[in-house]
């Protein structure tokens, strides 16, 4: 490495780029310093290569291995700490490891790395819709996935609050059984306290002998122990009749189900996975096609720029003609392919084909995978289908053995009361034969006490069961003001994100044309007086639907000579206009995503539709905003820019 008008570099703040096997690098030392460095040559002397070498050590996949090697090598050392690419050639294809600088590239693939083969570039040259470019950046699947989230969890607080409003409706209806309920209590234990005084009043009139009496008092006792049992048995097959009926409700509600999910058509879920696997393998094929196509451009880049050595002997007129010269002297080149002589047009016009191809490419394997998204909500459609199916299948088994078992439970019940019943008429007939005309009485005095006790015992478990019932509604009603003011807090979330996607696309519109604004005015170009985005709908086809997208236009503004204002296309342009056109967009982007802050480095390349001093205007303006600027250029036009930059003129 040779540099030119640069003070030595502080050992602190240098930056060390080692090269191997990079483009038509065979192996390369270069120092750069913090600020702007120029690489200052002509055609073929590696400095495109060198750009490439740095965009791969920085994380960039847009990276080619020399022609004559099969492993190549970048080591970044900067601010103390050393990056490492390391690339292996496999098949048609390049392989690439190590640690690079940046985790995701993706960035500053679109608006840092700024050589003619980059994206942004050549979408505004070809006249591409710029939307996808300028949203790539912005994650709308987050914010689509957080939409779908959050109306997710809004059903869940509707389905909770129409529950609450169901329970609502019936307090009023426990609360009249509440009051219900403790009036009949109070009017029972009126009607025990009289029956026990009466039953005293009673039994104290009855002049009988010890043993006799307690003879019958222990009859009387079994007797009121067997009425009472009687009298459970009686309530607990009333409960168990009406589970039943209830279980049987719920039998008839599944089994309609189950008929109505047979009645629809069946989706073999094998077809769909074999569907799936189909589009996958064909995305696959298409995203090789893709990688080999971008492979198969940027090595026919360089064949034209002459880096590859091999090429560039084959490329020369004469045995001491340069390269440089050749191309200079006749536009008619050596195809590297078949050794005819052809034109660099047409060779220029093959390469625009395949850009377009792998566009074409890249734009199917987009819908691929819309069509893969798709069919994978198919399938989980119908799993879950199939998953409520066999979930409703074990319902009804379900209630179809707690229906056996509670129809055994009440046939039990059944036998219970008969044996009961046979019980209190013995016990009846044994008391009477021991009862007289007045100990009648007491006996009456006795039921109505055991009768009225039961019924008291009954009417505070049912009061008790209200009470508990009316107490858990109106705890979860406490919680409707939350749940209310969090349905409020999900809907505003939900607006805002809805919202968010279009106000980004028109912020970043807005962005992009100040400061394409901006660029344009440091430029000074008199046939070019503005370059703007405009953000239309456009019905597109996706998938098998036709949705309407937002589409990114680009327009020219021009004026003639007589200062009349006009707007113009890109395809109308000069291909140096394009050139221009593009690095203006691409520069715009760099500034609204603001690359600078996660990459600390901005490359430019193929800058030769530009004039010098436009060129350093350019430099100088960036040069504030890039820690690193490195930019390759003719050595006349590098005359142009600040003595204090940092000149290498030799890789």
């Amino acid at each position: 490495m040779t540099s030119a008008q640069t003070p030595d570099t502080d050992v602190d703040t240098a930056i060390d780029v080692h090269v191997e096997n990079v483009g038509g690098i065979s192996d390369a030392d270069v120092t750069l310093r913090p600020g702007v460095t120029v690489l200052a040559g002509r055609n073929a002397t590696n400095r495109t290569s060198f750009l490439q070498a740095l965009m791969s050590a920085l994380g960039s996949e847009h990276v080619s291995l020399k022609g004559d090697a099969d492993e190549g090598r970048v080591d970044l050392s900067v601010g103390g700490e050393t990056f490492t690419r390391t690339l292996e050639r496999a098949g048609s294809s390049v392989r690439t490891g190590g640690t690079p600088y940046l985790d995701k590239p993706e960035l500053a693939d679109l608006f840092a790395f700024l050589l003619e083969s980059n994206e942004a570039r050549r979408a505004v040259a070809r006249g591409d819709d710029l939307r996808e470019l300028i949203m790539r950046p912005v994650d709308t699947a987050a914010i689509n996935a957080e939409i779908d989230r959050l109306k997710e969890e809004k059903r869940s607080i509707d389905d909770e609050l129409d529950e609450l409003d169901s329970l609502s409706d019936r307090l009023p209806e426990l609360e009249t059984r509440r009051t219900q309920l403790t009036d009949r209590i109070e009017e029972t234990e009126a009607e025990l306290e009289a029956a026990r005084e009466e039953l005293e009043t009673a039994d104290a009139s009855v002049q009988r002998s010890r043993e006799e009496k307690d003879s019958l008092d222990n009859k009387l006792d079994a007797l009121g122990d067997a009425r009472d049992e009687l009298e459970s048995i009686r309530y607990d097959l009333e409960t168990e009749r009406e589970s039943l009926d209830s279980l049987r409700t719920d039998r008839d509600e599944v089994e309609a189900e189950l008929d109505a999910a047979d009645g629809e058509e069946e989706v073999d879920v094998t077809k769909i996975e074999a569907e799936l696997d189909r589009l996958r393998d064909r995305q696959q094929a298409l995203d090789s096609t893709v990688k080999q196509l971008q492979s198969v451009i940027q090595f026919n880049e360089e064949m034209l720029e002459g880096t590859n050595e091999e090429i560039a002997q084959a490329l020369r007129d004469d045995e001491n003609g340069s390269v440089t010269d050749g191309l200079l002297a006749d536009s008619a080149v050596v195809c590297w392919t078949c050794g005819s002589e052809v034109d660099e047009g047409d060779i220029e016009a093959t390469l625009d084909r395949l850009r377009e191809l792998r566009q074409e490419k890249i734009a199917e394997r987009r819908s691929l995978k819309q069509e893969v998204s798709e069919q994978q909500s198919r399938r989980d459609e119908v799993r879950n289908a199939t998953r409520e199916y066999e979930q409703l299948e074990r319902r009804l088994t379900s209630v179809e053995d707690e229906i056996e078992r509670r129809e055994d439970k009440v046939e039990q019940l059944q036998e219970r009361r008969a044996e009961l019943k046979e019980r209190v008429t013995e016990l009846e007939d044994e008391v009477e034969s021991l009862e007289d005309e007045t100990y009648s009485e007491v006996l009456d005095r006795h039921k109505d006490v055991n009768r009225r006790e039961f019924e008291l015992d009954r009417l505070r478990d049912e009061k008790r069961e209200v009470e508990a019932e009316l107490e858990e509604i109106e705890r979860r009603l406490d919680d409707r003001e939350d749940l209310e003011a969090e349905r409020e807090e999900i809907n505003e979330e939900l607006e805002e994100l809805r919202t968010r996607i279009d106000r980004i696309e028109r912020e970043a519109v807005t962005e992009f044309n100040e400061h394409m604004d901006e660029v344009l005015s440091l430029l000074e170009y008199r046939n070019i007086d503005r370059i703007w985005i405009e953000r239309t709908e456009k019905r597109v086809r996706e998938g098998r639907r036709r949705v309407t997208k937002n589409s990114f236009d680009l327009h020219i503004i021009r004026s003639t000579d007589d200062g009349t204002a006009y707007e113009d296309t890109v395809d109308h342009l000069s291909e140096s206009e394009r050139e221009v056109t593009g690095l203006v967009f691409a520069l715009a982007g760099y500034l609204v995503h603001e690359v600078y802050e996660t990459c600390p480095f901005l490359l430019m390349d193929s800058l030769e539709a530009i004039d010098s001093n436009r060129i350093a205007a350019l430099v100088d303006y960036f040069a504030s905003f890039a820690d690193n600027l490195v930019v390759a250029l003719l050595p006349e036009d590098a005359q142009a820019l600040d003595d204090d930059y940092r000149r290498v003129t030799d890789i």
